[in-house]
């Protein structure tokens, strides 16, 4: 059976195909009973527009902007690179995508740039977000202005954005708490946390899962408040390393962010025969390295590409005034082991 068209609707409609046209693209110059004539002959032949084509044919061109955090992320890093290659393809569908980067955990600085975008010259944002009030209303007065925003990699509470595209970050805070567990089974100790910054939600989120975990089911185990290493190896090195050589209870390390360099440096100066148990964040080629070694006993993962791609998608279909709007599938978190690395 093949899919009724936009000339068979006009049919059922008895009216002319621009008519049609200007009901599915709720222009005006269409009168009440003449719209709903349409719209009930789109209900009752099952018409499902093809936006790719209507796109190409109206030259439709969608101006996306990225916001990522500046620093020494080596996962954004590679989130950017994914991006500059995604947006060169994504030309051939008319979007345009352009990077701008704050200073990382810097509300301020992501809520001044918001507020800079021209809805002239942007139709959509997607941003890695730090959780603060004036982010949140920056976003609600761009929306205001007319450019769909949604958040990517760390969430923003709130109705403020349309969208998430990233991990379950309260499930992979769980998943580093059931490894960990296990990982120091049968050692009374005390588990150490680095953190990026509890201002962004997804290490906040990532603390929640692994507490959770931890209390209810490795009570043998007490956790120390995380460290904030702002994602800076260096900091965290210091910061980590102090913490290790005055403690000598610590048998595991959970560092939920970036600055997994300075995890490993840290780890380096530990006396012969001293077990610490390391679960980190994102598989990037000094995590790796720190799997084969042994330094690490597992990675977390989250696939940036598929983040990047989802986030286009995102926004193209809220662009696309779709109801209901692309739902995107949270992605998967993945676990690597020295054994199973890619």
């Amino acid at each position: 059976m093949t899919r009724p068209t936009i000339h068979d609707v006009a049919r059922a409609a008895g009216v002319s195909l621009s008519t049609v046209d200007r009901v599915l693209n709720d222009r005006d110059g269409v009168r009440e009973k003449t719209r709903s004539r349409v719209l009930e002959a789109i209900g009752s032949l099952g018409f499902e527009r093809n936006l790719a084509a209507a796109n190409l044919s109206r030259k439709r061109r969608y101006r996306l902007c990225f916001i990522l955090p500046d620093g020494q992320n080596s996962f954004m890093h590679a989130l950017e690179a994914d991006l500059a290659e995604e947006a060169a393809a994504a030309l051939r569908d008319f979007t345009v995508i352009e990077t701008r980067k704050v200073p990382a955990f810097d509300a301020g600085a992501l809520a001044e740039l918001l507020r800079s975008l021209d809805p002239e010259t942007v139709d959509g944002v997607a941003m890695v977000a730090t959780d603060a009030t004036i982010v949140r209303v920056a976003v609600r007065e761009l929306r205001a202005r007319g450019v769909a925003v949604v958040t990517l990699v760390s969430d923003l509470p709130g109705a403020e954005k349309q969208g998430f595209v990233g991990i379950d970050n309260v499930q992979a805070g769980r998943t580093a708490g059931s490894l960990l567990g296990r990982f120091c089974r049968g050692r009374t100790g005390r588990i150490a946390m680095v953190s990026g910054s509890m201002l962004v939600r997804d290490h906040a989120e990532r603390r929640l899962g692994f507490e959770q975990v931890l209390r209810t089911e490795f009570p043998e185990q007490t956790l120390i408040a995380p460290l904030e290493g702002l994602d800076d190896k260096d900091r965290v090195r210091d910061q980590l390393g102090a913490q290790l050589a005055a403690d000598p209870e610590i048998i595991g390390v959970y560092s939920m962010g970036a600055g997994n360099r300075g995890v490993a440096e840290a780890l380096v100066g530990l006396p012969a025969g001293r077990d610490v148990s390391v679960v980190v964040h994102e598989l990037t080629p000094y995590s790796r390295e720190a799997l084969l070694d042994g330094t690490f006993d597992a990675v977390l993962h989250q696939n940036s590409r598929r983040e990047v791609q989802g986030a286009i998608q995102l926004l193209r279909s809220l662009l696309d005034a779709q109801f209901p709007p692309l739902f995107v599938q949270p992605i998967p978190v993945e676990i690597y082991l020295r054994d199973n690395l890619p």
